[in-house]
C-alpha cells in the first residue's frame, strides 16, 4: 500500500517515455500505453480511498527508503493523507476523461506522440505536487507542470496566437516559479530543512522577517498558478488556443494545484489562516477574482475565452471559501474545487466539440446548433446548470455552502468584509447565470447559419467522457451529504490538524488526523428556493434590460444633393471593442449591449488593462508580489 503513490507517479512518466518510444512505430500501440498509463494512476488512486478516508490512515513513503532519523528527516518523502488524497483524486479523473476525450478529438492532429509524451508528463507533475512531501519537490514538480503545459498551449501552431499565448504563459508563469523557488530557499535558510512535515513543526515558532517573507513569495507562486488575479489573462490567452482537453488540465487540474498549495501553505506549513489579516488577504485575493472576472465574460466572443474568465472566477469561489480558516469553509471550498473540474471540464470538452464539427468558436458566427448536436446541447445545459448554481446540480451545493460559511464567518466575527464578500459571491452567481443565457442563446439557440446546415453531432467516443462528467456534475448535486461525510470532513480534517500531519509523516504518531466538524443548514429548505428565485430573477433582469436600445439619432444633413450620411450606431462606438457591424442574431455583442453601455467606463479600463503586452502582464506580477509582501511586512 505504502507503494502506490509513487508507482502511481512513476506509471504517469513511465507512459510518456514508452509512448514517445513506441508510438512512432504505430499509433494504436501508443494510445494503448497512454491508456493503460491513465488507468493503473486512477486505479491506485482509488485503492487508495478505503485506507485513507475511512480508516483515517496516512501513507508515507520514502525515496530510497531513507526514513526519518530521530524525528529528523534528510530523503525526500511522500505523504498522501486525505487532503492531498482528494486532490489526488480529481488529477486522475480529469486526467483519464482528458485523454480518453483526445484520442477521437486530436485524430486529425500530427504530431499525436508529441502531444500525449507531453500530456502524461504534465499529468505525473501534477499528481507529484499534490502527493509530495518535499518543498523543493513541489518546485520541480511545477517546473515540469509549467513547461508541459506551455507546450501543450501552442500545440496547434497554426491557430491565431497559440505561440504568443503560450509565451505569455512561459514568461509570467516563471515569475509564480521564480516565488516558489525564492520561498523554498528562504525556508530552508531559515529552518535548514525541506521536508513539509518538519516545516509545519518549525515555521509557526520561529515567525521573523524572513519566513514572513518567505510566506509572502510562496503565496504569489502559488496564486499564480492558480491564475487569480491580476495572473488571470494568462488563463484566457492559454485556454482559447490549446486544444480542448488541455483547456480541461488547465482549468481542472492546473489551477487546483494553486489551491492546494495555498491550503497547505497556509493551514499547514506556516498555520496563520486563523489570523485575520492573512484571511484577509487569502479571502480578498479570492472575492477580486471571481467579480472581475465574470465581468470580463460578459465582453468574449471567443466560447472558450469567455469560458476561460468563468473557470477563474469560479477558482474565486474556492479560494473566498478557502480564506475562511473555519472547518465549513474548508469543506466548502473543497466541494467547490471538485465541482469546478468536473463541470468546467465538460464546459470545454463541449466547446471543443463544437469546434471540432464546425471549425468556429465565434459567438457572433455560432447558433441553432441544438438542431445539429442535440445531444452535445443537453450535456452543455448540464454544464452551464451547475457552473450557474441551479438544482439539483452539484454547483447549486457547493455555492450554497459556500454562502453559508461567509455569513457564519460574519456573523461570528461581526466583520462587515465578511459580509461584503458574501454579497459579492452572490452577485457573481447572478452574472454568471446571465452570462450563461448569453452563451446558450448565442451557440445553441437562435437562428442557424447556412453553412452549419450539414453539421453532424460530435462521435460518441466524445461525448462519452463528456457524459460521465455530467453524471458526477448531477450526483454530488443530489447526494452533497453523503459525499461530504466520505470525503469533505476527512479532507478538511486533514488539513485542519497540521501536528497530525507532522506527526505521522516522522513516524511519531499513527492517530488519524480526524473529520472536520461543521453544521449544514441543508440546501433543500424552503429559505433556499426563495434566494434561488431571487437570483433567477435578478438574471433575467439583466438579460432584459440590457437588451434595449437608445433611441436613434436623426439623419444628418446630406453633404451633397440626393445622398444621405447615415448616424453611426451607438452600440459600436469603440467602448470595448470596435467591432465593425455586422449580421449576428442576438449573439455575442447584442445581447449585453445595454449592460455594458451603462458600465463602460468600469469595461474600457479593463479592456486597456488586459492590453495583450506581455511586458504589461509581467509588470502586473511583480506588482502584485511587491504589493503582498508590503502586506505581510506591515500586517504579519
Amino acid at each position: 500500500m505504502e507503494n502506490l503513490p509513487i508507482l502511481a507517479i512513476m506509471t504517469l512518466f513511465m507512459g510518456a517515455f514508452l509512448n514517445s518510444l513506441l508510438g512512432r512505430r504505430s499509433r494504436k500501440v501508443g494510445n494503448t500505453v497512454v491508456f493503460i498509463a491513465m488507468a493503473l494512476a486512477l486505479g491506485m488512486m482509488l485503492a487508495l480511498i478505503r485506507p485513507v478516508f475511512f480508516e483515517g490512515r496516512t501513507i508515507c513513503y520514502w525515496m530510497g527508503g531513507w526514513a526519518p532519523d530521530a524525528g529528523w528527516a534528510y530523503g525526500i518523502g511522500l505523504e498522501v493523507d486525505a487532503l492531498s488524497l482528494f486532490f489526488g483524486l480529481i488529477v486522475t479523473i480529469a486526467v483519464m476523461v482528458s485523454g480518453v476525450y483526445s484520442f477521437t478529438y486530436m485524430a486529425r492532429d500530427d504530431s499525436q506522440v508529441n502531444f500525449y509524451t507531453l500530456f502524461l508528463m504534465l499529468s505525473g507533475a501534477v499528481l507529484g505536487l499534490v502527493l509530495s512531501g518535499d518543498l523543493f519537490n513541489v518546485y520541480v514538480m511545477v517546473e515540469i507542470m509549467t513547461f508541459s503545459a506551455v507546450a501543450l498551449t501552442a500545440f496547434r501552431n497554426d491557430y491565431d496566437g497559440a505561440l504568443e499565448g503560450a509565451f505569455k504563459y512561459l514568461v509570467v508563469g516563471s515569475i509564480g516559479s521564480t516565488s516558489l523557488l525564492v520561498g523554498t530557499i528562504l525556508v530552508y535558510a531559515n529552518l535548514h530543512t525541506l521536508n513539509m512535515a518538519q516545516i509545519a513543526q518549525l515555521a509557526p515558532s520561529h515567525m521573523n522577517a524572513t519566513m514572513v517573507t518567505a510566506f509572502a513569495f510562496l503565496f504569489v507562486g502559488f496564486a499564480t498558478k492558480a491564475f487569480l488575479f491580476p495572473f488571470q489573462p494568462l488563463a484566457a490567452d492559454a485556454h482559447a488556443v490549446a486544444p480542448a482537453s488541455i483547456s480541461l488540465m488547465i482549468s481542472g487540474v492546473l489551477t487546483k494545484c494553486g489551491v492546494y498549495g495555498i491550503i497547505r501553505l497556509t493551514y499547514d506549513l506556516f498555520q496563520n489562516i486563523s489570523e485575520s489579516t492573512v484571511s484577509y488577504l487569502v479571502t480578498g485575493f479570492g472575492m477580486v477574482t471571481m467579480f472581475i472576472c465574470v465581468t470580463m465574460a460578459f465582453n468574449q466572443h471567443n466560447f472558450k475565452r469567455l469560458l476561460a474568465f468563468h473557470s477563474i472566477s469560479q477558482v474565486g469561489y474556492v479560494i473566498t471559501a478557502v480564506g475562511l480558516g473555519t472547518p465549513l469553509g474548508l469543506s466548502a471550498g473543497l466541494y467547490h474545487a471538485i465541482n469546478h473540474t468536473l463541470f468546467k471540464g465538460l464546459l470545454f470538452l463541449v466547446a471543443g466539440a463544437v469546434q471540432h464539427e464546425t471549425g468556429s468558436l465565434d459567438l457572433d458566427d455560432l447558433g441553432g446548433l441544438s438542431k445539429n448536436m442535440p445531444r452535445t446541447t443537453a450535456l452543455f445545459l448540464i454544464g452551464a446548470a451547475s457552473i450557474s448554481g441551479l438544482p439539483p446540480f452539484n454547483g447549486f451545493a457547493s455555492k450554497w455552502m459556500i454562502y453559508q460559511a461567509l455569513f457564519e464567518k460574519a456573523g461570528s466575527t461581526g466583520n462587515f468584509f465578511y459580509i461584503l464578500a458574501c454579497v459579492v459571491a452572490l452577485l457573481t452567481s447572478v452574472l454568471t447565470l446571465a452570462s450563461f443565457i448569453k452563451v446558450t442563446q448565442s451557440v445553441f439557440f437562435g437562428q442557424r447559419r447556412a453553412k452549419y446546415a450539414d453539421v453532424k453531432e460530435c462521435p460518441a467516443a466524445m461525448r462519452l467522457p463528456m457524459w460521465i462528467l455530467a453524471i458526477f456534475c448531477v450526483v454530488l448535486g443530489l447526494f452533497p451529504e453523503q459525499f461530504g461525510n466520505w470525503f469533505l470532513r476527512p479532507a478538511a480534517g486533514a488539513a485542519l490538524n497540521a501536528e497530525a500531519y507532522a506527526a505521522q509523516m516522522l513516524g511519531g504518531s499513527t492517530a488519524a488526523a480526524g473529520a472536520a466538524e461543521y453544521t449544514l443548514i441543508g440546501a433543500w429548505q424552503p429559505i433556499v428556493w426563495l434566494l434561488l428565485l431571487v437570483l433567477v430573477c435578478c438574471a433575467m433582469t439583466i438579460v432584459a434590460v440590457s437588451g434595449r436600445r437608445s433611441e436613434p439619432e436623426p439623419l444628418a444633413e446630406p453633404d451633397v444633393e440626393d445622398e444621405q450620411v447615415l448616424p453611426e450606431n451607438a452600440k459600436y462606438e469603440p467602448f470595448f471593442s470596435g467591432e465593425e457591424s455586422h449580421y449576428s442574431q442576438v449573439g455575442g455583442s447584442d445581447l449585453f449591449w445595454g449592460f455594458k453601455e451603462n458600465l463602460k467606463k468600469y469595461f474600457s479600463f479593463w479592456h486597456d488593462w488586459h492590453s495583450g503586452i506581455v511586458n504589461d502582464y509581467a509588470l502586473y506580477g511583480v506588482l502584485c508580489l511587491a504589493a503582498v509582501l508590503c502586506y505581510c511586512a506591515v500586517f504579519l
